[in-house]
């Protein structure tokens, strides 16, 4: 492999990455997912990456987002939007990829970004939370409803990455 190639694929996985990042933060990452596996496609002329494959993850990007603005909408309070939130997600998303790695190798990496950076963002609000006045704080539904949203899309964008990244190296 080239080491022009071999930066391409580095900048790919590690735009995969940070779509996994987003979700957890509640962003569309499932999309930059999407633009990620489509630009490589275009880049490597479809060699590794086909029409099937795209269409498949694009239908994942339309489930996932539809699904989270479904479930934000029933809860109406949005869920990780403080800084601290942010801090804690990306701390703990670096943690989760520590930790899960030596067990689950590449598979492990993507969830440990995915589970670690969850569980460090529904701390951080759960400490803030506490702060707050009773009558300022979102409701126990609410949260939980919205934490769903996220977790369903997360699931779904830890797929598509495995997904892309199975096509690539088998």
């Amino acid at each position: 492999m080239f080491p022009l190639e071999m930066a391409g694929l580095t900048v790919f996985i590690l735009v995969l990455f940070l779509g996994i990042f987003l979700t957890v933060l509640g962003l569309p990452g499932t999309v930059l997912i999407v633009f990620d596996v489509m630009a490589y496609a275009l880049a490597t002329g479809f060699a590794q990456i086909g029409f099937k494959v795209i269409l498949i993850l694009v239908a994942m990007a339309i489930v996932a987002e539809l699904l989270d603005f479904l479930l934000g909408m029933a809860s109406a309070v949005r869920f990780g939007s403080s800084r601290g939130g942010m801090w804690a997600a990306l701390i703990g998303s670096l943690a989760g990829a520590i930790i899960l790695t030596p067990f689950f190798l590449g598979l492990g990496t993507l969830i440990g970004i995915f589970l670690g950076g969850g569980v460090a963002v529904f701390a951080a609000e759960m400490l803030q939370r506490r702060k707050l006045k009773p009558s300022f704080r979102a409701g126990l539904g609410a949260m939980l409803g919205r934490m769903a949203g996220v977790a369903v899309k997360g699931l779904l964008s830890v797929t598509m990455a495995a997904i892309a990244l199975f096509q690539i190296y088998s």
